[in-house]
């Protein structure tokens, strides 16, 4: 290779990553002004380790979150499920069983940002990306680009799991262990 050759891959690999920098789809500064409030405004609350915890009849779940301000996130989750079945006439329920691809703990990123929707309004969002640590199958922890609401310094409400009526899922403070 030629020094002009090698300029020029350098040049072209600086445009490149500058392309993927995460300032470049600022082209909407509304966007890019709310984004920059609501971390100013909620980043401080987020951060540190959170925990959720949901008992049903068919289903329980666990899952402890730890944000940095890095981006960066790690988490535990620990889900069992069970059926209702009848036998000879009566509704039993049958024994928990670990929902095994989806247990574990994970590694990934996390941000909030303003998104501005198709019908032109913007809602707040968290996006959070993790796989297993120990998966062999690819599995992913969270591929979610959430709704957000609010985060104190008790709470973390974010559109979280479908098992919930509502779909919001309320986080609290602390790093505790699953109950069951």
């Amino acid at each position: 290779m030629n020094k002009l050759t090698i300029i020029t891959s350098i040049i072209g690999l600086i445009a490149l990553a500058a392309s993927c920098s995460s300032d470049h789809k600022w082209d909407d500064p509304e966007a890019h002004e709310k984004t920059e409030q609501l971390r100013k405004q909620y980043t401080p609350f987020v951060l540190g380790t959170w925990h959720y915890e949901y008992i049903g009849e068919k289903q329980r779940f666990f899952e402890r979150l730890t944000f940095e301000e890095d981006g960066t996130m790690t988490g535990y989750r620990k889900w069992e499920t069970r059926s209702q079945v009848t036998v000879d006439g009566e509704e039993l329920f049958t024994e928990w069983e670990s929902k095994d691809y989806l247990v574990g703990s994970f590694t990934g990123t996390w941000r909030l940002e303003w998104v501005r929707d198709a019908n032109g309004t913007g809602t707040d969002r968290m996006y959070i990306y993790a796989r297993f640590d120990e998966d062999a199958n690819g599995y992913l922890a969270f591929c979610r680009d959430a709704h957000f609401d609010y985060a104190d310094t008790n709470t973390l409400r974010f559109m979280g799991h479908w098992f919930e009526r509502d779909g919001w899922s309320d986080y609290k403070r602390g790093d505790a262990e699953p109950s069951f």
